[in-house]
C-alpha cells in the first residue's frame, strides 16, 4: 500500500519558504511535486523539507535535478544512498542523511 503524496507550503519566521514533503514521490505524483516546487517563491532558497518521504523514484529525482539550482534539501538518511548515488548532493545542499 502507498502512501500518498503530501505537500504543505509555509515560511520560517526569517522570510524561508518551505515545502514540506510527506509520503511516496513516483510517477503517478511527481508532477504535483514540480508544481509546487515551480510556484514557490521567496528572497533566498526553498527548504524542501523531506524527512517524512518513504519512496523516492527516478520521476522525482528528475523533478529534484530540475530545481537544484534553487532548492535545499532536508532527508532522511533512508534517502541517503539514492540522493548520493543519482549526484543531486552533489549540484545542491543536502542535510540529514550523514
Amino acid at each position: 500500500m502507498t502512501t500518498p503524496l503530501t505537500l504543505v507550503s509555509a515560511e520560517r519566521p526569517d522570510g524561508t519558504p518551505v515545502l514540506t514533503v510527506t509520503g511516496e514521490i513516483d510517477m503517478s505524483n511527481a508532477g504535483t511535486l514540480d508544481e509546487a516546487l515551480a510556484e514557490s517563491t521567496g528572497a533566498g532558497p526553498l527548504l524542501v523539507d523531506m524527512r517524512a518521504v518513504e519512496y523516492l523514484d527516478s520521476a522525482g529525482l528528475t523533478v529534484l535535478f530540475s530545481h537544484a539550482e534553487r532548492i535545499r534539501l532536508v532527508a532522511n538518511p533512508l534517502l541517503a544512498p539514492v540522493l548520493t548515488i543519482s549526484g543531486l548532493t552533489e549540484m545542491t545542499t543536502v542535510e540529514g542523511i550523514a
